[in-house]
């Protein structure tokens, strides 16, 4: 009765632990989670304040699919100033979140059998949306010495007659990792002379910690801004996750044209109000707040990180942006599914397993939420190691 296509899809592993450990706090347990990809932080006022005229204004009617024209010239004016990138507005679409973004990327790109190079780990979304698409996700493991990022050598023996398209992701979600200048020219030195796109998901640009800098892909060349679909929005870094807010931009107008169709056909416009609420975020005029939330999680990504770096049995690097902890486990078990499992039942801890973002022996830990239940998690966490060892 069902579909081929949808039978192909997985449920989300991070939104399954996410809503397990909210019914359990609704049955009243003692649940500590650290599961959700989601700030703690409220949406700036200043957004607020838009969206309420936009309410009062009677701005609530349907708008043109891509986006109204101030919010594409607010996305072509921050593409500009902070990326170095110029696109018209015939090269910009906004959709219901990056996620919305990515679907109609992988939709409009993707045939029957195209290979799309995925650097594990990767956000769980990625390969099932191109599974559902019809693709073939070609999966390059990573690990702790490389700081969970593909090299020039991998990309290389990845890529076949059927590639294409790559998938990157910078700074990363899981791992917080962040690709640099260097590296991001040596992956381009490798595409040069092919047809192969490259999908950027900058979603987490403005959580850089430290000496580290965020180089948008696109940036890198000439050759690699006509390749390059870049995908951002709002979600992470203006606290606006519910607000639904994505948007995509790249060279190639009659890709923007064909998602526009698509999108006409599917969702429409995204909300209106949320439009106009996205361009103070755009235009620079919330930046302070954007600060405050990243100085916030760059002193929670120190102390996390030297708080499980002092557990026996687990390893972990430092994150460099975004605020997660890919943490590794592998001396003590090799089931992250069966680990997470347990210390949600012993403990109430709520962590996601490694293996959901493609690589076995790691949980992910989302350090969004304060260092009281976050010390209080990790406490647990070490003491449900030590009985594991112990055993």
């Amino acid at each position: 009765m069902l579909s081929r296509r949808i039978q192909t899809l997985s449920p989300s592993l991070t939104i399954a632990i996410s809503s397990l450990a909210r019914d359990l706090q609704e049955q009243g347990k003692d649940v500590l989670s650290f599961s959700a990809g989601e700030p703690d932080f409220g949406t700036p006022q200043r957004i607020k304040d838009e969206a309420i005229a936009a309410i009062e204004d009677g701005f609530t009617r349907y708008t043109a699919i891509p986006g109204i024209p101030e919010v594409l010239d607010a996305i072509k004016g921050k593409l500009k100033r902070e990326n170095g990138l110029d696109y018209d507005r015939d090269q910009i679409i906004v959709s219901n979140g990056a996620k919305h973004s990515l679907f109609n990327l992988f939709q409009a790109l993707v045939d029957d059998g195209d290979e799309v190079i995925i650097p594990a780990p990767y956000w769980v979304t990625y390969p099932e949306q191109v599974v559902y698409s019809g693709g073939v996700s070609v999966i390059i493991e990573t690990d702790d010495r490389s700081d969970f990022k593909i090299t020039a050598e991998q990309l290389k023996a990845a890529i076949t007659p059927r590639t294409k398209m790559l998938v990157l992701t910078t700074p990363s979600n899981p791992t917080g990792s962040i690709y640099t200048r260097k590296e991001l020219e040596s992956l381009a030195e490798v595409l040069k002379g092919t047809d192969i796109f490259v999908a950027s998901d900058e979603m987490y640009e403005k959580l850089v910690f430290g000496t580290n800098e965020f180089v948008a892909v696109a940036s890198i060349s000439d050759d690699m801004f006509q390749r390059t679909i870049t995908i951002n929005g709002l979600s992470k870094s203006v606290a606006m996750t519910g607000w639904r807010f994505g948007y995509l931009a790249t060279p190639n107008s009659e890709l923007i044209s064909v998602m526009n169709k698509l999108q006409s056909q599917s969702t429409s416009n995204i909300n209106s109000i949320t439009q106009k609420a996205a361009i103070p975020a755009l235009n620079g005029e919330v930046d302070e707040d954007i600060e405050m939330m990243r100085r916030a999680f760059a002193s929670r990504a120190r102390e996390t990180y030297e708080l499980f770096s002092a557990i026996d049995g687990l390893s972990v690097i430092k994150p460099q942006g975004a605020f997660y902890l890919f943490i590794n486990i592998k001396d003590i078990s090799d089931n992250s599914i069966e680990f997470c499992k347990n210390l949600l039942s012993e403990t109430g801890v709520a962590v996601v397993p490694g293996i959901g973002f493609g690589l076995e022996g790691y949980f992910r830990f989302s350090y969004a939420t304060d260092m009281v239940t976050i010390r209080e998690g990790v406490r647990r966490i070490e003491i449900f190691v030590q009985n594991l060892q112990s055993n």
